[in-house]
């Protein structure tokens, strides 16, 4: 699962090693609605907007508060729930009505939830055990403590990364170089290219054995 600022997307690998979507956002990414979100209520961006959200929802005496939770067969969208909760901020805080805390709390508590919901669907039709967290929402340890649970529950290992390399793509991209190369996957500069819209699924991971689907 790559959760960040630019995307949201659900990956399986196939029974050939093939990556493919699996599930997908429909419009925002969650890491867009929490940085406009964090703008709205003025929060910083230093160290980051998402990281300022979670030590806001981690302050006593959050309180819960009901948003829209927009799960589509297999594909989330959060622009409807940024919309709603940039009102509540407007018209509830200045007049105490909702705290920031609140607000920050209730935004995390329903989109990791939403997450958490195609991702168990995911992990039983496909009949998967593990689940790995990269991307730079995916540093947040609420949602690593969520889907920990789901996880657990089916028997399974979550591993998810830290900061060091969930926001640092020139650790991913020479890992997967590292890989590339230990399997004989190799190309001269000469031939070399930046392709930005390249798709993960397109992809073919020649570093895992050969599986084979379960349903569970």
């Amino acid at each position: 699962m790559i959760i960040a600022d630019a995307f949201w997307l659900l990956i399986i690998f196939d029974f050939e090693c093939d990556l493919i979507y699996f599930a997908f956002r429909i419009d925002i990414a969650i890491g867009n609605c929490l940085d406009r979100f964090a703008r709205a209520i003025g929060l910083s961006n230093d160290p980051s907007p998402g990281y300022n959200i979670e030590q806001e929802a981690k302050k006593p005496g959050a309180k819960f508060l009901e948003l829209p939770y927009v799960v589509k067969g297999m594909d989330v969208s959060f622009s409807g729930i940024l919309t709603f909760v940039e009102q509540e901020a407007r018209e509830k805080l200045q007049m105490g009505v909702v705290t920031k805390e609140d607000l920050c709390f209730s935004l995390q508590e329903t989109l990791f939830a939403m997450l958490v919901e195609i991702t168990e669907r995911a992990m039983a039709h496909c009949g998967q055990n593990q689940v790995l967290i990269v991307g730079g929402v995916g540093c947040n340890k609420r949602l690593q403590e969520m889907m920990a649970e789901m996880v657990k529950q089916r028997g399974g290992s979550l591993c998810a990364m830290d900061h060091r390399y969930c926001i640092d793509n020139g650790a991913m991209i020479a890992q997967a170089g590292i890989l590339a190369l230990q399997h004989g996957e190799t190309m001269d500069i000469k031939d070399t290219w930046c392709t930005q819209r390249f798709r993960t699924d397109q992809v073919e991971a020649i570093w895992r054995p050969p599986t084979v689907w379960k349903h569970s």
